[in-house]
């Protein structure tokens, strides 16, 4: 089993659509690369991401930027839908940097690459978002999503 984080907007989104791919394990809502150690500080410049366990035997990083891909838009820096703010922005991180050589490889491969604002970076921080986010879209489907619903459960068995 390996790690990796996914932003892309709202995370309740994000962790929605992540945990329903082929080879993903385990999703979890939370916040990438801030400065703080909890939840409950100033915004201190994270990102909301989900923390995405996957089986690299079923799944490659390669595969799940192709399924990331599909719900952001790459060109849009601090927004994702109707969401806007840093907070917002979209990235990959991971402490493996194989990981991180994968996702900016996927990325300078586009015919687009030059449009492109999604951050890879090095995992510094990670903090898990309260238990009110954790699959917060299973609990409650009719919440806000940026996430059109014919792609939020494109993969869901």
């Amino acid at each position: 089993m390996e790690e990796i984080y996914f932003a892309g907007g709202c995370l309740w989104g994000v962790q929605e659509y992540l945990r329903h791919l082929p080879g993903v394990i385990s999703t979890e809502a939370g916040r990438a690369n801030g400065t703080s150690a909890n939840t409950k500080s100033e915004y201190d410049g994270y990102a909301e991401c989900v923390r995405t366990q996957f089986n690299p035997e079923v799944v490659s990083v390669d595969q799940l930027m192709d399924y990331f891909f599909e719900i952001i838009d790459p060109y849009s820096t601090n927004k994702q839908g109707d969401d806007i703010g840093e907070k917002y922005r979209t990235g990959v991180y991971s402490s493996n940097n194989n990981h991180l050589t994968e996702a900016r490889k996927y990325i300078d491969n586009r015919d687009d690459v030059a449009k492109i604002v999604v951050e890879v970076l090095f995992l510094s921080n990670y903090v898990k978002s309260d238990d009110e986010h954790q699959d917060r879209l299973t609990r409650y489907p009719s919440d806000y999503c940026h996430i059109p619903k014919n792609i939020l459960h494109k993969y869901k068995c």
